[in-house]
């Protein structure tokens, strides 16, 4: 005998298909969820790990900034000390000069002649007074190239004048004091002139 199957075997088999489907697709939204997560995660956690290496960084580059202005202040208090230290060199090596120049004086100023005034700017040296004769004035010019400690003279002029009821010439020139030279780190030799240079 032939058997006919009358229940509705198609509409048994779309519910299976679509029971079957919808757990499939659960499935697969729990796994993507899944796979979502677990990729903000890691992400965040690279994230998390890269803010800190960031903030350590930060920290680093603030120590390293007090340290280069540290470094900047050094330098400027180094620059400062250098500069008074050369001023102090150049001090040490002038002090004697005044002596010097004065001494030079006293020996080549030839009898007659009569300083009156003497004024230094920088190595710069104005001389003026009086004397009776004109060749003392070319004496004491001489007088001055020949010192170690002066150079160059010029007389800029020279012109009678009446003093004390005498006639006199009054004179002014210029002369140009030598400097020994100052090595670094050494003592100024106060006997050093243009005959040691």
């Amino acid at each position: 005998m032939i058997r006919i199957n009358l229940l509705p075997h198609r509409e048994e088999k779309r519910k299976a298909r679509r029971l079957q489907f919808f757990v499939l697709t659960g499935l697969v939204a729990v796994l993507a969820g899944l796979i979502v997560f677990l990729g903000y995660s890691i992400i965040g956690g690279y994230i998390a790990s890269q803010d800190e290496r960031n903030d350590f960084l930060k920290k680093e580059i603030a120590v390293l900034d007090k340290q280069l202005e540290e470094i900047k202040r050094l330098k400027e208090q180094t620059a400062a000390l250098l500069s008074r230290k050369q001023i102090i060199e150049s001090l040490q090596g002038d002090r004697a000069e005044a002596v010097h120049l004065l001494n030079e004086m006293v020996k080549q100023t030839p009898e007659g002649i009569y300083l009156k005034s003497m004024k230094q700017e920088g190595r710069r040296i104005t001389l003026s007074g009086y004397t009776q004769s004109n060749a003392r004035v070319s004496t004491l010019m001489r007088n001055l190239e020949a010192s170690p400690w002066l150079e160059k003279p010029i007389l800029a002029e020279i012109k009678a004048v009446t003093l004390d009821k005498r006639r006199a010439s009054e004179f002014s020139m210029t002369v140009t004091l030598v400097r020994a030279p100052v090595v670094a780190g050494e003592k100024p030799d106060a006997s050093l002139g243009k005959d040691r240079k």
